[in-house]
């Protein structure tokens, strides 16, 4: 690692992802995107990937950045000189055609099964610390899905979606490149960590409450459900719900009827079908969503750039709010909608990653000292929004898009990434822990959930 140049320290928020990414509690992001290519792109797939990815690396020097000294308290990055593109970039074959862009899009099984394997695959020095996954369907041929999987170090949900609006437009210009595997890496600097451009600011009644729950005492709800107790080690298990466009839109359209969001209404939605599938002697759930930060950092900040931006909120749902089987609890949405907006209009005040400048180890205190203990929320909803692809005839278009987590050993107990493409569809990530969740209870969440937002949308 000596011979190769030192960018920048990691920065707080991003060691948080280092520390637990070195013991294997959490290991990478995957953000996918199905591109057409129109037919005067002859060239084979791999030809225009690799020429895209050039294109990607010379723009965006987190590519070539790898975290050194992750198991230290004082990792930082360092460049590698080069990216060998045989190695970031594999190509598998479909089993089953699918057709992106259907109204009604079935399940996605070869995605699904591809993004489960990558989500337990760790990164390894001194390769890059993302790889790219192409699955091909051979009657499909000007049709390819992308998988950019990569150490959350390097990026939040965001930047898979900035990754993604990079690669189309170097598509676009892919005829003018050549074809080559070894890419240098640009002497370009990196961005600075979040730290540095926002002050993260901490008010006393925030800070006195944390410090309380941390060092003396935290009253944990006794009908709170978090499922499994916090262990290792840990394998990821995933599952893709998809909704067509017409069902987005429609349930797009009942939200502002009822003046809430999307968002607000799967956690909503979300908690109502865990609570029908745990016991009723459990009263509450505990959610995490997760905000992006670019909105109020500099204008070098971009929703076109990589890097971790990103912060949380907490809101609770119990079962006498939630659980009215007459009718949908829309006060409830409207409820989460408001506390959404709330963290919104603090601007990263009294957000957690505020609170990692006190932490001294980040291994022991926030991740290995937790081992055998509940973890103290139930599921995260993170939903990275819309992807528009606004793409000619003769163009490269993006399709359908899917945004997904490996399982967190001291999160979550069931994560939910959210995210529509340019087809208009949206697809649903659901990610756990094997042995922390029953398969089964996650299969009856999943279709609970799907039938709702159906009813809701105005479907049978």
């Amino acid at each position: 690692m000596d011979r190769f140049e030192k960018l920048r320290p990691v920065g707080g928020l991003e060691q948080y992802s280092t520390a637990r990414h070195q013991i294997g509690f959490y290991l990478n992001v995957a953000v996918a995107a199905t591109y057409e290519l129109p037919d005067p792109f002859t060239l084979p797939i791999k030809d225009y990937v690799y020429r895209a990815c050039a294109v990607l690396i010379a723009e965006h020097p987190v590519l070539s950045a790898i975290p050194a000294g992750e198991d230290t308290q004082k990792p930082y990055f360092v460049r590698l000189p080069q990216i060998d593109l045989d190695r970031v970039v594999s190509f598998h074959q479909r089993r089953t055609s699918f057709k992106a862009g259907d109204d009604e899009p079935g399940p996605d099984h070869d995605l699904q099964v591809l993004i489960e394997d990558e989500h337990n695959k760790a990164f390894s020095v001194p390769n890059a610390y993302w790889r790219l996954c192409i699955l091909s369907d051979s009657e499909c041929e000007r049709q390819f899905t992308a998988i950019y999987v990569f150490h959350h170090a390097l990026g939040d949900g965001g930047s898979g979606k900035a990754f993604h609006k990079s690669f189309l437009r170097a598509l676009n210009t892919a005829e003018e490149h050549e074809t080559k595997a070894l890419i240098e890496s640009p002497k370009i600097p990196l961005l600075p960590n979040i730290e540095s451009l926002h002050p993260m600011p901490l008010s006393f009644l925030f800070l006195a409450k944390k410090l309380i729950q941390a060092k003396v005492y935290s009253h944990r709800d006794p009908g709170l459900w978090t499922a499994g107790q916090i262990q290792n080690p840990t394998k990821t298990c995933t599952r893709l719900l998809s909704f067509s466009k017409s069902v987005v839109t429609s349930l797009r359209d009942r939200c502002r009827q009822e003046y809430t969001t999307i968002t607000a209404v799967l956690q909503t939605v979300i908690a109502r079908s865990i609570f029908a599938h745990i016991p009723g002697t459990y009263s509450s759930l505990a959610c995490t969503g997760a905000l992006s930060c670019r909105r109020w950092l500099p204008d070098v900040i971009t929703d076109d750039v990589m890097g971790v931006f990103v912060q949380d909120f907490e809101e609770t749902y119990s079962r006498s709010a939630t659980s009215a089987e007459s009718s949908f609890p829309w006060e409830e949405a409207r409820r989460s909608r408001q506390t959404i907006e709330a963290t919104l209009n603090r601007k990263g005040k009294d957000a957690g990653p505020n609170l990692l400048r006190y932490v001294n180890d980040y291994q022991q205190e926030l991740c290995l000292s937790k081992l055998g203990q509940d973890r103290d929320k139930t599921f995260e909803v993170s939903n990275v929004g819309v992807v528009h692809s606004e793409s000619g005839p003769e163009e490269p278009a993006i399709k359908g898009m899917v945004f997904s987590q490996c399982a967190s050993v001291i999160g979550n107990a069931l994560e939910f990434s959210v995210i529509t493409g340019g087809d208009g569809c949206c697809v649903i990530s659901v990610s756990w822990q094997e042995g922390v969740v029953e398969e089964s209870l996650v299969e009856g969440v999943i279709a609970s959930v799907r039938d709702e937002l159906r009813l809701l949308a105005g479907c049978k």
